[in-house]
């Protein structure tokens, strides 16, 4: 570790890889109790500084950890899930005030499934208020802080996943992603994020036909976000989108040589949106180092013209669709900013509706095209890094004024709104000493391919997978 790396100070089990903790449980030299303790030990450590895991439930843990199965996938690993997603007898807020003391009665089918393969689930990690916003705080549990530096922000919404990976609180954590909700906090917090392919981890949330929101793995390398896609795929009839695993696991085509890799990198994606010249430094910087025999970064941008207008159509259709579904009781409390692009959704035209499916199309056809040049496409994940905690959205990017919370997140519509495949991946820190994620873009149902692809750079990053203490500054 260098100098300049902030110290870790907890558990020696924390601070190993979840595939290494793994291999330990299957081998019998560590138990799901050892880890579920090792693990609440640490939450215990960090809640005050980044209030990342804001609902520990260790009682249902060390049931869950005594019961494990250790032939099973994760053999008793102790992971978080967001508090947008239930989880049967704990705690499940979204994050807004009229669901501060609601305790869910059953668990998404998505938990279901990972309980199934052997996740001990030790507690709820912190959302803003019903997942809306990219910076984590809510009026029921307050903010989340960046470990780096707990003046600045975690990203959002899986803003407390991410931070709880970062300073070793669990091995795994589970994410969600629209609009970069899993990508930027990864990016800020220096942790591996994927977003999967709609109908690869199956969950019907209240619109199980939508393909914008899905869940997706969060861990501090690529290996162990592709072990934990493994515990989290797969067909399930209550998801109407989901389909099989495939056939070899996701975590077995990660580790194998990935030949020849071509990188197409667009530093601002077409001109969809605009980026701080420190952060443009930082990834061109990036970018060059990940040159080398078996690797071609070439500079080459797909047309994204129209990205920003269809994302923001379907987005706020099925912002309308949930507000519809949702007792007014809930809905009445929500906050401003989420009440108006709920109001923007349910002014949209059939037109509108119609204009930004065939903007869709046309999309997705152009990124299937530009694949059959590349492997991957490389970019931004956002144009700025961390912002102070109490900054919602920053007000500009590189002299372009913010139209609202969700305009600097651009660079996350082309793969939602295109369904393909996204990962975060840490790749250096910027001059403030925090993370920067380079996001990596796979064709359709590339998930396999964008793993494998991701591990092979993330050796070449230098980046450490070791958690932190967190950095605690005023």
């Amino acid at each position: 570790m260098s100098p300049a790396d902030p110290p870790y100070s907890g558990p020696d089990l924390c601070r190993l890889t979840a595939c290494a903790v793994v291999d330990l449980l299957k081998r019998g030299e560590v138990s799901p109790r050892d880890l579920t303790e090792a693990s609440l030990s640490r939450i215990a450590e960090t809640s005050p500084a980044i209030n990342a895991m804001v609902t520990p439930c260790p009682d249902r843990a060390r049931r869950a950890a005594d019961a494990a199965n250790p032939a099973s996938l994760l053999a008793g690993l102790p992971i978080g899930i967001k508090d947008l997603t239930p989880v049967a007898g704990i705690r499940s807020t979204c994050g807004t005030p009229a669901l501060a003391d609601h305790v869910s009665n059953t668990s998404d089918p998505m938990v279901l499934r990972l309980e199934t393969n052997g996740a001990v689930i030790v507690g709820k990690t912190n959302t803003p208020e019903m997942g809306a916003g990219a910076n984590t705080f809510n009026p029921v549990f307050g903010m989340t802080r960046n470990p780096w530096n707990t003046t600045m922000n975690a990203g959002g919404s899986s803003g407390g996943a991410a931070a709880g990976l970062a300073t070793g609180e669990v091995w795994l954590s589970q994410g969600s992603d629209v609009g970069g909700s899993l990508r930027t906090p990864a990016s800020f917090c220096g942790i591996v994020g994927l977003r999967p392919s709609p109908g690869v981890v199956a969950s019907p949330g209240g619109d199980g036909f939508n393909p914008f929101g899905v869940e997706g793995p969060m861990a501090r390398t690529v290996e162990d976000c592709a072990l934990m896609l493994d515990a989290m795929a797969g067909w399930d009839a209550v998801s109407p989108l989901s389909y099989p695993a495939p056939a070899q696991s996701y975590l077995a085509t990660c580790r194998a040589d990935a030949g020849k890799i071509r990188i197409a990198y667009a530093p601002d994606l077409g001109g969809l949106t605009p980026v701080e010249p420190d952060m443009a430094a930082l990834l061109s910087d990036a970018l060059t180092r990940l040159q080398a025999p078996d690797v071609t970064v070439v500079e080459a941008a797909p047309d994204t013209t129209g990205t920003d207008a269809a994302f923001r159509t379907l987005r706020g259709l099925g912002m309308w669709t949930g507000f519809r579904a949702t007792p007014s009781a809930v809905s009445d409390r929500y906050k401003a900013t989420l009440r108006q692009n709920i109001a923007e959704g349910g002014a949209l035209t059939v037109d509108d509706i119609a204009e930004a499916h065939l903007t869709r199309a046309r999309l997705y056809d152009t990124m299937r095209q530009f694949f059959g040049t590349f492997d991957v496409l490389a970019g931004p994940v956002t144009g700025i890094g961390p912002l102070p905690v109490e900054i919602e959205y920053p007000p500009e990017v590189a002299g372009h004024p913010s139209r609202d919370y969700i305009d600097w997140l651009r660079f996350a519509f082309l793969a939602t709104l295109c369904g393909l495949p996204a990962l975060s991946l840490p790749v250096g820190r910027d001059a403030r000493g925090l993370p920067a994620g380079l996001q990596l873009i796979g064709p359709p149902r590339g998930e396999a391919r964008l793993l494998q692809i991701a591990r092979r750079l993330e050796q070449a990053t230098g980046f450490p997978p070791t958690p932190i203490d967190p950095v605690v500054t005023h």
